[in-house]
This record gives structure tokens, C-alpha cells and sequence, in this order.
């Protein structure tokens, strides 16, 4: 049961992580978002230098945050019992509240982005609340589904 839950809460980490980058995506397109570029983006250039051709770059940018979105699907998935949207939406705060606090300043944008634009924090936080809330509203999905199954097969 470890092994599955493990498994579908990366599943799911991964799939809430397209819906947030999607939405982030179409920000960045449209030109309403207030970040300069992509923060996972920005932070692997600032780890391994933006002299990296475009493609590597794109590629380990989409490994990282589809891991870690998958990372912490997982752990939601295998510590907290029930998960509920209410659960995930609390763990996109609290990596948003990581975001903020490391990740900004590493990147030299500044506590809650305000070295660039304060509106960074809440465009960033509706992204993060997006991730939560898909995260938590499939892991609760999945749950439900499960027992309704075990349930039918135990009759």
C-alpha cells in the first residue's frame, strides 16, 4: 500500500504540476505575468549558468519542477491521511511561503519578489493554490474511488 500511494501521489504531483505550469505558461504568453521569466527556469540557469543551450535548459527546467511537483505529491500522499483539497491547498501555501522566502532572494528577486514587482507574490501564490488544490482534490478523488472499490468487492 506504500508503494501505491507513493506512486499515484507522484502521479498526481506531476499532473498538478502541469495544470499550475499551464496556467503560468498562458501568463507568460499573454504578457500579464509579472515574473521576467519562468522561476524554474530561472532557478536552474542560476544553478548551473545561463550559458546552457536553450533545449538543456528547457529540459532540465521541466525535469525539476516535474519532479518536484511529483516529489511532493508523493509525500502528501504517503504522510497525511485523509488528503483532501483542503490538505493540498495547504501544502501549495507552504511551498509557496518556500518559494518566497529561498527560492526569490536565491534568485536575487528579493523576499515575496518585491526587488522586482510585488505583484510576483500573488500571481505565484494563485499557481500555487492551483497545484494544492488539483493535487489534493485527485489524491481525495483517488481515496474515495478506492475504498468505493474495496467496498464493492469485499460484498
Amino acid at each position: 500500500m506504500t508503494q501505491y500511494r507513493l506512486r499515484v501521489g507522484f502521479g498526481y504531483g506531476v499532473v498538478a504540476t502541469i495544470a499550475m505550469s499551464v496556467l503560468m505558461l498562458l501568463a507568460l504568453i499573454s504578457g500579464t505575468s509579472p515574473m521576467p521569466q519562468p522561476i524554474p527556469k530561472a532557478i536552474v540557469a542560476q544553478l548551473l549558468g545561463s550559458g546552457l543551450p536553450t533545449p538543456l535548459l528547457m529540459g532540465l527546467t521541466i525535469a525539476l519542477h516535474l519532479g518536484y511537483g511529483g516529489l511532493f505529491g508523493a509525500l502528501l500522499a504517503r504522510g497525511v491521511r485523509p488528503v483532501t483539497t483542503g490538505t493540498g491547498l495547504t501544502l501549495g501555501v507552504g511551498l509557496w511561503v518556500l518559494m518566497q522566502v529561498a527560492f526569490l532572494p536565491f534568485l536575487g528577486w528579493g523576499l515575496f519578489g518585491t526587488a522586482i514587482t510585488p505583484t510576483i507574490s500573488v500571481a505565484t501564490l494563485i499557481l500555487h493554490l492551483t497545484y494544492g488544490g488539483v493535487l489534493g482534490w485527485a489524491l481525495d478523488r483517488d481515496t474515495a474511488t478506492a475504498k468505493d472499490a474495496s467496498t464493492t468487492t469485499a460484498d
